[in-house]
Parts: C-alpha cells; structure tokens; sequence
C-alpha cells in the first residue's frame, strides 16, 4: 500500500510539474513587435468575449481577441465605429506551435487603437 501511495505521489508531481511548463511556455508576456505575425483582414463584428475580453470576428470564420479589453477602457461602441467593415492590421502573439488569436496590436490605417508594446 504505502509503495503505491509513493507511486501516486511521484506521477502527481511529475503531472503538476509539466503542466506547470506547458503553462509558461504557452503564455504570452510583454509581446513586442518581432514576436509577432502581422496580419492584415476585415472585421465583421465586434463582441464582448469571456473574462472581459474583446473579440473581433472576420468574414472568414476567424476570431482575434483583446484580452481583457474591456478591463483596460477599451469601449466596444467606440471601437464598433472605427473598425467593421474595415481592414485592420492586426499583430497576433507568435506561441512556439504557432500563431496565437491574441492581438497585440490593432490599427486602421495609421492609426493605432490599442498596443501592448513598450
């Protein structure tokens, strides 16, 4: 009994520790324009998603998030008028197994709604 215990113990730990790795190497902290894709499309709809974030859907089946957005004084009426039917640029946070749906910055045109970067 107590050989199983140790046993059970040991592969918690060792489940705890790579979750624990998974978890900050899937993160996204203090994204800067060189760990990004830029992307360039139009938006279609603006929502408000989970946790207070704000999602911005395109007409092909794609979604892109602030996160937490509405937590930082981002207004969906203001940024409904500035960016549907618009093509923005978008600069989505590259992850080591791809690009994220996290936008990092958002502009129309020249303009820049909302950046995460220094």
């Amino acid at each position: 009994m107590r050989k199983l215990l140790i046993i059970l113990a040991s592969v918690g730990t060792t489940l705890f520790l790579l979750l624990a790795l998974f978890i900050a190497t899937f993160s996204i902290r203090n994204t800067q324009p060189e760990d990004c894709t830029v992307v360039d499309t139009e938006i279609i709809n603006v929502i408000e998603g989970s946790t207070y974030d704000i999602v911005f859907k395109s007409p092909y089946q794609d979604s892109f998030y602030i996160n937490r957005g509405l937590e930082q004084g981002l207004n969906l009426d203001s940024l409904r008028s500035k960016v549907l039917n618009k093509t923005v640029t978008l600069h989505l946070a590259k992850l080591p197994l791809g690009t994220s749906h996290h936008i990092s910055q958002l502009a129309v045109g020249e303009e820049v709604l909302f950046t995460e970067f220094d």
